[in-house]
């Protein structure tokens, strides 16, 4: 055997291993419970909103993988079966349209949009729906770099102080943290005291701006108690990294507990200090 069909015969080789191990590899990739869970930080009953929210975007990746594959397959196909032979000249019989062909890649694209627009306008309209009379009623008010939680029903607040990272790892109790009891409707409200913020708890999947001047709102139902990280994700100003917060869901009765430990009474607009809406000030 010559120096050439050896390296022809090693490269086979090699392609072959490689395409076993990599097809192995995706075969058991499958089987984690990252994978299961589609790379998302939460679990499937996290609040009652996270399921849906994983279902719609695990759905979405594999109606984008089937469309893929059959797109990719069709491309080397055609390839493969109208490639060049060998002893062809010229050029391949042309063909002005197609009718039947162009009404098809049309109206197939179209449906797919339409039934992805259907499912997720579905969605959306069931995790934007308040709740007309929830248990618990926080007013989520964000500032430059920390937060304050007015528990609505109770008369309760909470004012939290920006988190200082100096390179140490932080305890809980030096975040702000908000409590919230398992298994109860809860409705956050979110205000912004000066400039626009972001409020983002990972673990929930649900992520919404606060805008000076408008409340916009969260409503959902925790189901599993628990810490869970939160965080400004909106760019706002020179400390925003440092804008971090705990949710802690627990049981009513050490909700209750928490509450009885708060200053009485709410931190409201009175403490905004955006000069566009308060001139005065």
């Amino acid at each position: 055997m010559s120096s050439q069909d050896r390296t022809s015969s090693r490269r086979a080789r090699i392609l072959k291993i490689s395409a076993v191990t990599s097809a192995g590899a995706l075969f058991l990739s499958g089987c984690s419970s990252d994978v299961q869970k589609g790379w998302l930080p939460t679990e499937h009953d996290t609040t009652n909103h996270t399921g849906r929210i994983m279902d719609l975007w695990v759905n979405s990746w594999i109606a984008a993988l089937v469309v893929g594959i059959l797109t990719w397959g069709l491309i080397l196909w055609c390839i493969i079966a109208y490639r060049r032979r060998k002893n062809e000249t010229g050029y391949p019989r042309q063909l002005s349209y197609n009718l039947p062909l162009e009404i098809f890649y049309t109206a197939i694209p179209l449906f797919m949009v339409l039934v992805l627009f259907f499912f997720t306008d579905q969605d959306i309209r069931a995790l934007e729906a308040r709740d007309d009379n929830p248990d618990v009623v926080v007013d989520v008010r964000g500032k430059q770099w920390s937060w304050d939680f007015n528990y609505v029903n109770e008369d309760k607040y909470y004012s939290g102080v920006q988190v200082n990272l100096d390179g140490q790892e932080k305890d809980e109790a030096e975040m702000p943290i908000l409590y919230l009891p398992v298994n109860k409707s809860v409705e956050l409200q979110l205000n912004a005291r000066d400039v626009i913020h972001s409020f983002w708890v990972p673990a929930f999947l649900q992520k919404k701006d606060m805008i000076p001047g408008r409340t916009n709102y969260i409503t959902l139902t925790p189901q599993q108690e628990g810490t869970f990280e939160g965080k400004c994700a909106e760019l706002c100003g020179e400390y925003h990294s440092e804008m971090l917060f705990n949710v802690k869901v627990v049981s009513e009765a050490e909700y209750e507990a928490y509450l009885a430990t708060l200053n009485d009474g709410q931190l409201g607009a009175e403490y905004d200090r955006n000069t566009n809406l308060n001139p005065t000030k």
